[in-house]
């Protein structure tokens, strides 16, 4: 195996060289490493940094990296485990690399997790992590993190996939990233809850390719039944753009209150706030003390988050514009239109079009068409 050295934050290691000529590269490496995601590794160093867990397990290292820079940077216990020998090599060579004392294993995620406990468990599969929280929920101790990168059906493309793996019904809607987001969020809290264990999300995020979730995770069945409280749905008019929140493990039927029509429940998924600002503030005031390459781009990330309502769904200001007939102006001018209006309203971490609000619709059109 060719490999060939990287950079990231404070960690220099090895991974296997690539073909820059494919349209994906990292799938050309017979161990996997994606560069797109060092804004993710850079994250979860710095929550790390202020969390400061007992141990830490990344359950499908891969190339090692995020374990890598969480036991080089951070300072804490890392176990990194992965099924493939190759890779295992890999990650033994560049511990020794770092001189760090992490432990390295070679074999199922879901075995090793069901025989051991560790405080922080995260889970970043290729793909799907389904088939490993119900393993991770058992095993980890104050915190959960988890990656899905099959976002198709997190997002309702893929309706059925998104069912069999997610026990929801998604749907492909205009606000898809924050479907997608609050689907895997309801599925982790589900898998959680049954064993009176509650869930309070720290730091959760959509972005590109991916969606993201740091958790906290409390002890109890009144922390469970706090968390199963926010487990909801959105109700989705099919004809415009209407649409309401439920909460409950169930639907209720519902018309639109626009145009009448029969409400489509999307869920169950998580309604309530996918950020801590307690979290969030404390990120930001320990950016500059930590070495990331991407750290601009998480200083927006983290100062858009703190800001986003919690409202489970946005409006794109652009479709409402065009079903108005009507040329936009800037996102920025519909916010302060609304505020002056004594709503409230923000921008959503994942869309530059993303409008949430708690205007009523009709309102929200009369702002957007300058009325």
């Amino acid at each position: 195996m060719d490999i060939v050295e990287v950079t990231e934050g404070e960690s220099r290691f090895f991974v296997p060289k690539q073909d820059p000529r494919l349209q994906f590269p990292p799938g050309s490496s017979p161990v996997f490493y994606n560069p797109r995601m060092e804004m993710s590794r850079d994250a979860t160093v710095l929550l790390l940094s202020i969390l400061r867990p007992e141990d830490y397990l990344d359950a499908m290292g891969a190339s090692g990296a995020r374990g890598l820079r969480v036991a080089h940077e951070v300072g804490v216990p890392v176990v990194i485990n992965d099924r493939d020998p190759m890779a295992v090599d890999l990650i033994r060579r560049n511990v020794e690399m770092l001189g760090l004392r992490g432990e390295v294993t070679g074999g199922d995620a879901n075995v090793l997790m069901s025989g051991r406990r560790f405080d922080a468990i995260d889970l970043d599969p290729f793909g799907t992590p389904a088939p490993f929280v119900d393993s991770a929920a058992r095993s980890a101790g104050r915190y959960l993190f988890v990656t899905a990168t099959d976002t198709a059906p997190l997002c309702g493309a893929h309706l059925r996939a998104g069912m069999r793996r997610y026990f929801s019904c998604p749907r492909n809607t205009e606000y898809h990233a924050e479907v997608g987001l609050r689907t895997l969020l309801g599925f982790v809290v589900r898998e959680v809850i049954k064993y009176d264990r509650g869930v309070e999300p720290l730091f959760c995020y959509a972005h590109e390719h991916f969606h993201r979730l740091h958790l906290a995770l409390r002890e109890g069945a009144a922390a469970a039944d706090r968390t199963l409280a926010r487990i909801g749905y959105i109700m989705q008019c099919p004809q415009c753009l209407y649409r309401s929140e439920q909460a409950g493990m169930l639907p209720e039927p519902e018309e639109c209150a626009l145009c009448g029509a029969a409400l489509v429940p999307v869920g169950p998924l998580w309604t309530g706030s996918i950020n801590d600002d307690q979290t969030l503030c404390r990120m930001q005031e320990a950016l500059p003390g930590v070495v990331a390459g991407t750290s601009p781009r998480i200083a927006r990330l983290l100062a858009t988050c703190r800001q986003e309502l919690d409202t489970s769904s946005h409006y794109d200001y652009h479709v409402i514009a065009k079903a108005e007939r009507v040329s936009p102006g800037s996102i920025a001018t519909v916010i302060e239109r609304l505020l002056a209006l004594g709503y409230r309203a923000s921008r959503a971490h994942y869309s530059g079009t993303a409008l949430k609000t708690d205007a009523p619709l009709q309102t929200l059109r009369e702002v957007i068409s300058g009325g």
